[in-house]
This record gives C-alpha cells, structure tokens and sequence, in this order.
C-alpha cells in the first residue's frame, strides 16, 4: 500500500473538491458487465483451467496445482515421491509501496553474500509483485531489480490528475507510466524464463483484488507463461499492474473474461486490500499436519517474508482535524494489517514444520520519505537492505512482540 504521505494527499485532494462543490460532468468511465454474483470462479481470461484461483471460496484447484508442481519437480530431478525431493525454498514479498527498495536491496545483498537460494515457490503483492518476477528468476536479473528500485522516478509511476477526479474520474493519478515501467521489463525473454522455471516445478503467485467479487485473486504466472497464448505477456504485465494499483490513488485494472461464451469485465486492484503479504492459504497444508501427526515423512520447507515496511508503532502528532484523524486512523490500520500478516504466516508455518525467517525494516534505519517515489529515499533504503543482507542479514525467527 502506499505511504502516509500519498494517502493524505489523496484525502486532501478529494476534500478539497468536495468542499469547493464543483459543477464539472462526469467522464465517461463506462465499463463492461460484470461477472453475475456466485460465477466468478467459472469465468477466464485466457481459457486456461488453472490461470488463477480463489482461495476464499476453494481450496481444492491451488492443492491440485501445488501437487502437479510437485510432480513436476520429480520428474526434473528423477525422484519418486514428494518427500524425497530436496528443501521447498519459499518466499513471500509483502507490499509497501516506496518501500518495495527495502526488499530489493536484500536481495540483491543476499545474492552477493552467497547464501540466497533458489526459491520453488514465490508470492508478491502490490510492491512485493513488482519484484516478485526477478526474485523468482534469480540473481541474473538482481541488475534490473536493482535499476528498477534505484533508477525508480514519480514519472516512471504516474501522472497527476486534476484536483476533480476524486468526483468525476476512476483514480487521483493515472498510472500508464508504470505500465511502460513493468513493460520494458517483463518482456518475451522472461517469459521464457517463467515457463521453464514453472516446467521444472516451481511456482510464481501475484495476488489482485476483485472488487466486484470482493474476492481476493491468485494468479498463477508460471502457468500462463508456459500456456503459448498470445496475450500471456500482456495478462501478466496487468496482473502486476492490478496487484500494485492502490484504490483511489490509481485506476483499477480492467480485465475481459468469459464466461459460458459471453463477455464481461472484472475491476481488479491492489492485493493488499485483502492482505500485504500471502505465502500459502491455512487449508492448503490440512495434508501435511494430518501426515506430521500420522509420523509419516513431509517434505522439508523454509519460509522467508520479506516485509517491506517498519513493525514497530511510529510516533506522530496527530492534528485535531478531520483529515489529520482520517489519515493517522488509515495508517494505523495498515500498520497493523501488515504486522498481522507475519504473525499469521509465522502461526501457519510453526504448526506446519515449516522453518520460518523474516526481515522487515529497523529501527536503525531513519530517513525520511519527503514525497511520494523519492528516489533519494528509495536509494538509501536500497543501499540499507544490501548492506545488511551482504553480512549476513540476521532473519527474525519470530515476529517481534510474539512470545
């Protein structure tokens, strides 16, 4: 999600005009049909069976594909069952906006330092989807990641809107430059790369929102990377810019689907309105604890979270006035979302065996973001995360305040 800063300014936009009564018409914002209520799960975008899933409503097609991806890695590495296969390597990326430099610089240290893995399974939401995609290829493209955090510019991400489109338009700013962003990124070349990494067994997840459901999304990027479609690199481009698209800041991502044969149209925004950070729904481990409790061999799994914001409370002086009270409340709820979101992960992977890491921003670090995308501010929480990660980074066993 995005920072206190942003958030205010969008209140202070829409109030403003709001106060100012203005008379201007709306845009034209017309959009297809929506899918009926109840028949979100049987719509698609690209006609594959398992480009996606709603885990809020099933849990069985993400347990099929968690097991065809086992299968496959068998098959890879010549093994016959599931436990036999080598340490699952997971890694979940949480949102936060600015902050995303914090995770990419861990990174990319992490790479230098010699001990990164190669990750079988990796999340992203909002920030956290950005840099999913170069996580999960590896180090050889710790370059990009690091260009796209560092090089990172306001007209890289946006542009501004009037004060009037908190009434008459979708979002406060548009948000094409950051499609061109991820465009020059995400480009046939990895998708190749997603293909094979996902044929050899190993999974990239990015989350979105349906508003219309009200329904969190699992897109399953490997899957259609390897599908052959000829719209597989543009669906993934607006799966990423659907998973960062902050409500009210900027426009939500529309995508076409069918359904029986007839179209209509989903309104798709950032994860995080669901949660900052996912590794693996409760349900989808019920298998593994009923063959831990039976004393039967499970495969052998560390989780690193990657949490790209601060956990401990930030002091601040709260004006006594309607925005000022509105946006510290906003904030506080954010906050505490986030610190949820580790502490629920962390609860899922101690009762499941799973080892669990996790690295989050400290205390030590104090600079000061001063305006939306500041690229200085970005720079040094980059060069924070590397630093840290290239001695070594001292992974958190337990979210702090957990006893």
């Amino acid at each position: 999600m995005t920072n206190l800063l942003s958030r205010r300014s969008l209140l202070n936009s829409a109030v403003a005009v709001v106060a100012a009564g203005s008379s201007q018409g709306c845009a034209d914002l017309n959009r297809g049909a929506p899918v009926p209520s109840g028949r979100v799960r049987d719509a698609t975008v690209l006609g594959l069976k398992n480009e996606r899933f709603f885990p809020a409503l099933e849990i069985a097609p993400l347990e099929a594909e968690f097991a065809r991806a086992g299968e496959r890695q068998q098959r890879a590495l010549g093994v016959t069952t599931v436990a036999d296969l080598p340490p699952w390597q997971l890694l979940a990326i949480s949102g936060g906006g600015e902050n995303g430099a914090f995770g990419a610089g861990l990174l990319c240290g992490w790479s230098e330092q010699g001990s990164r893995p190669t990750f079988e399974l990796v999340t992203g939401i909002s920030t956290g989807a950005l840099t999913a995609p170069f996580a999960f290829l590896g180090p050889h493209y710790d370059g990009e990641l690091r260009t796209v955090y560092t090089g990172l510019t306001p007209e890289k991400v946006l542009t501004p809107r009037g004060l009037t489109a908190a009434l008459f338009n979708d979002a406060m700013a548009d948000n094409e430059p950051l499609l061109k962003t991820i465009s020059r990124y995400i480009d046939d070349k990895m998708l190749v790369e997603f293909a094979r990494a996902y044929d050899s067994g190993r999974l990239l997840l990015i989350t979105s929102t349906d508003l219309d459901a009200q329904q969190p999304v699992i897109w399953n990027i490997g899957a259609i990377a390897s599908s052959g479609h000829p719209r597989a690199v543009d669906t993934i481009r607006s799966i990423l810019l659907a998973s960062a698209a902050i409500p009210g800041a900027f426009p939500p991502t529309m995508f076409d689907v069918t359904l029986e044969g007839v179209p209509h149209q989903e309104m798709h925004v950032d994860g995080g309105a669901f949660a900052q950070t996912f590794l693996y729904p409760t349900a989808l481990t019920a298998q593994r604890r009923r063959r831990m409790t039976a004393g039967q061999r499970v495969l052998t799994a560390s989780a690193y979270v990657i949490r790209n914001g601060r956990l401990d409370p930030q002091w601040a002086k709260v004006e006594r006035r309607t925005l000022g009270i509105v946006g510290r409340a906003i904030d506080t709820m954010i906050t505490s979302s986030g610190y949820n979101d580790v502490v629920r992960i962390y609860d899922n992977t101690r009762r499941d065996g799973i080892d669990y890491n996790l690295a989050y921003i400290g205390r030590d670090f104090n600079e000061q973001l001063l305006a939306p995308f500041d690229p200085a501010y970005m720079r040094a929480l980059f060069d924070y995360g590397y630093r840290h990660a290239r001695g070594g980074y001292d992974w958190a066993k337990k979210p702090p305040i957990v006893a």
